[in-house]
């Protein structure tokens, strides 16, 4: 299979939180997020972890691409840390498009740049001999190539974004840090202050807000999703702006997704325990009946988009 010329989906960093490259992880993964979409030549690069580093090293040993956009939810380290060690970005003739949150392309500049400043990182963007693009989103939409794209803020700490991607007729989800049961929480938190009339007001706003998030993500072919935690670990760590696995399964049934990968997978959870939560996940779509098919996002891990 020649993938120069197929329109793929590839996995280069699957990890969540900070690398885990050990031995029992390599099945899954150790690297931070990062995920190419290659179409008609056009490479579209989701987060800049340190899976951005053998995806560098990769596109500079083919000569038909020169040009890259980058798409980043935040600018939590693991979604950047990769950026600092990217080749192309310091290759002239080489064009590098970046977008995330902000308001301005100087504000986009800013973030990128705050990592790689004395006293931590030797060299700064300045040494960047590509030519670098910040980009800004019209009404949270952005075009690339066949790449159109739209933005919509999940619950993370700071300003975070998922991406609706459509390219040709199918449609990628990719929301890489998104806690679903965020309002649930904020609820429970505060019920026992609440009056009856409060709780159903605000009870009325969750499901309001959830189908605003459902409508977001309804009926991707592939939704690439935050799935972090098990249930227990959910419980310590709510309001983190991770979700339970079992949440993410809950909601890409009552999105219709097609595909659902589980995403951004606790670095401490060895491959073993993450192939136990991928089977515990199939039996819940099979329990609700679901048409949805669940897959790990393994690196390395290659979807061929024209078959989906």
């Amino acid at each position: 299979m020649r993938f120069d010329t197929l329109n793929y989906i590839r996995f280069w960093g699957v990890r969540g939180s900070y690398p885990a490259p050990f031995g029992s992880h390599m099945r899954v993964g150790g690297n931070t997020s990062c995920v190419e979409l290659r179409v008609d030549n056009h490479v579209l690069i989701c987060d800049g972890g340190s899976g951005i580093i053998p995806l560098g090293h990769a596109l500079m040993t083919q000569p038909e691409i020169k040009e890259v956009t980058i798409i980043l939810t935040h600018y939590h380290w693991d979604h950047i840390s990769g950026l600092p060690f990217f080749i192309p970005a310091f290759v002239p003739g080489w064009k590098v498009n970046i977008y995330g949150p902000g308001d301005s392309k100087r504000i986009i500049e800013q973030r990128i740049s705050g990592q790689m400043i004395d006293p931590y990182f030797p060299i700064e963007v300045e040494t960047w001999l590509a030519d670098i693009q910040y980009l800004t989103a019209r009404n949270s939409q952005l075009e690339y190539g066949p790449f159109k794209m739209e933005t919509f803020n999940v619950h993370h700490p700071g300003s975070t974004f998922g991406y609706r991607i459509q390219v040709h007729d199918k449609i990628i989800v990719y929301a890489s840090d998104n806690e679903l049961s965020f309002i649930d929480k904020s609820i429970a938190d505060r019920k026992s202050e609440l009056e009856p009339q409060e709780l159903k007001l605000i009870e009325a706003m969750r499901l309001e807000e959830r189908e605003k998030a459902l409508e977001s993500v309804y009926n991707a072919h592939v939704f690439i999703h935050d799935a972090q935690y098990t249930p227990e670990d959910y419980a310590k760590k709510r309001g983190w702006g991770h979700s339970c696995y079992i949440d993410t399964a809950h909601f890409a049934i009552d999105a219709h997704v097609k595909q659902l990968y589980l995403f951004h997978v606790d670095p401490n959870y060895n491959d073993a325990k993450i192939e136990d939560l991928h089977r515990a996940t199939i039996k819940l779509l099979h329990e609700r009946q679901a048409d949805t098919e669940c897959h790990i996002a393994r690196e390395g891990l290659i979807i061929d988009i024209d078959k989906l």
